[in-house]
């Protein structure tokens, strides 16, 4: 029997072996909650110091940070492998904005918002605590907060409720690019089957089930084609954010393609700003 190599690690993604081959994701526990908040730190350090914009300390931003504001979130929604992180870096460079990137800790509670484990209170309260911490952490409470989570492309109705006053952008990418691309990441492919890693948000490797496969075709999911299961993920996304984001309307929601985005950023990224 030829042994799997595991896939590459992935930088602040849970160590091997923590949680085993069981496909069940990672839990947050009262137990382990400083565990989470410990890779959610070194996410956000090392995102910071990616996007290697300069922090201008102001009495007013460090007074503000001692009890952040959430107004008017913006949230950057699409399927991964669309533009998402791309998006991000863009925005985050704006001098306004505080931009995080994939938080471990609310990321990892999407499945409990999307499958109702907790209530719409608990929820709510888990994820302003977390963002509020994170501005505190960086000193931006005077800054507007922004966040870029693929999975939030399921949660709008969620997160369209906890902040009423919430913005999204979201990025559509053409399918078929999406797919081939999504295949040089380890995420959901079969060879990554029998790896005992975890990406950050506590899920493990693999062509597992996660939260957003309909239920009743876990099965069929996971013995499906690699290609299949990228279009597959592609499409809860995209499906999810087309269906919830518009009734928001057009001052909250905003569509824009990939392929347009490339094409004209500069014009893009000014219709963002307005």
């Amino acid at each position: 029997m030829t042994a799997t190599a595991d896939p590459p690690k992935q930088r602040g993604a849970w160590p091997s072996g923590v949680g085993g081959l069981d496909p069940q994701p990672t839990p947050i526990r009262l137990t382990n909650i400083w565990r989470w908040a410990q890779l959610t730190w070194r996410a956000e350090r090392r995102y910071y110091r990616r996007l290697d914009r300069p922090v201008r300390l102001t009495s007013r931003r460090l007074g503000r940070s001692i009890r952040p504001s959430l107004e008017r979130p913006l949230f950057l929604i699409g399927a991964a492998r669309s533009g998402t992180t791309f998006l991000g870096d863009c925005v985050g460079r704006i001098p306004e904005i505080s931009y995080h990137h994939e938080p471990p800790a609310t990321k990892a509670a999407g499945r409990y918002v999307h499958d109702r484990l907790w209530g719409f209170r608990r929820s709510r309260w888990f994820y302003r605590t977390v963002y509020a911490w994170l501005l505190r952490a960086e000193l931006d409470g005077g800054l507007r907060f922004c966040e870029k989570t693929p999975t939030n492309s399921l949660l709008v109705p969620f997160l369209g409720r906890a902040f009423p006053d919430a913005q999204f952008i979201h990025i559509v990418r053409d399918g078929r690019d999406v797919a081939v691309s999504h295949l040089q990441k380890p995420w959901l492919l079969a060879a990554s089957k029998g790896s005992t890693q975890r990406e950050p948000g506590g899920y493990l490797l693999g062509p597992h089930a996660s939260w957003w496969v309909e239920d009743g075709r876990e099965r069929e999911f996971e013995e499906t084609s690699d290609i299949h299961r990228m279009i597959w993920a592609w499409r809860r996304y995209v499906e999810a954010a087309l269906r919830d984001g518009p009734p928001l309307g057009p001052q909250r929601y905003l569509e824009i393609r990939y392929e347009d985005l490339m094409a004209d950023p500069r014009g893009y990224g000014e219709r963002m700003l307005d």
